[in-house]
């Protein structure tokens, strides 16, 4: 079971660890988990030796998202991520974007969802600093939170990765 930690904690473990250990960090909203989810969080955990997520907090999550989500509560994010094989701690963090605990972690391996190819990430300098590297991950074809609730508030499949009736 990982731990839900400050990023002040996880800075202190962090100088305890060998030399030679790969720390690998990801992040997001993680509202309502699904199968791409899980992909993302097992590849992320393959790349090292501790999974660190990075979870937005409520606030943020607002900002970035709208004012309908969260739908499921920082707390209760991080205590389900935190419960997760994969994940050894969670972070949560309240900024628009996890440079300041990229900071903390000082990561060997950033990963993102391959959604992202093709651009810079406002964080890549953050750790390429520390020596790390952004790797992207596959995507689960069909999955995301904000599919699923469209689907739920449609009617519709979409929740199940259908496509919608034409």
């Amino acid at each position: 079971m990982g731990l839900i930690v400050s990023r002040e904690a996880f800075a202190a473990f962090r100088d305890t660890l060998r030399p030679t250990a790969r720390v690998v960090f990801t992040n997001g909203c993680f509202d309502l988990l699904h199968v791409g989810h899980m992909s993302l969080l097992n590849f992320a955990r393959s790349l090292g030796d501790t999974l660190v997520v990075g979870l937005n907090s409520d606030a943020s999550v607002k900002r970035f998202k709208g004012p309908d989500r969260p739908i499921v509560s920082q707390d209760e994010r991080a205590e389900v991520l935190a419960a997760l094989p994969p994940v050894d701690f969670v972070i949560i963090f309240d900024e628009d974007d996890p440079r300041e605990t990229i900071k903390a972690v000082k990561p060997r391996y950033h990963v993102k969802g391959a959604d992202y190819a093709g651009r810079r990430l406002i964080e890549a300098d953050e750790v390429e600093a520390h020596g790390g590297e952004v790797v992207l991950a596959q995507l689960v074809d069909n999955r995301s939170t904000t599919r699923l609730i469209q689907g739920l508030r449609n009617g519709n499949d979409t929740a199940r990765g259908d496509e919608p009736p034409a």
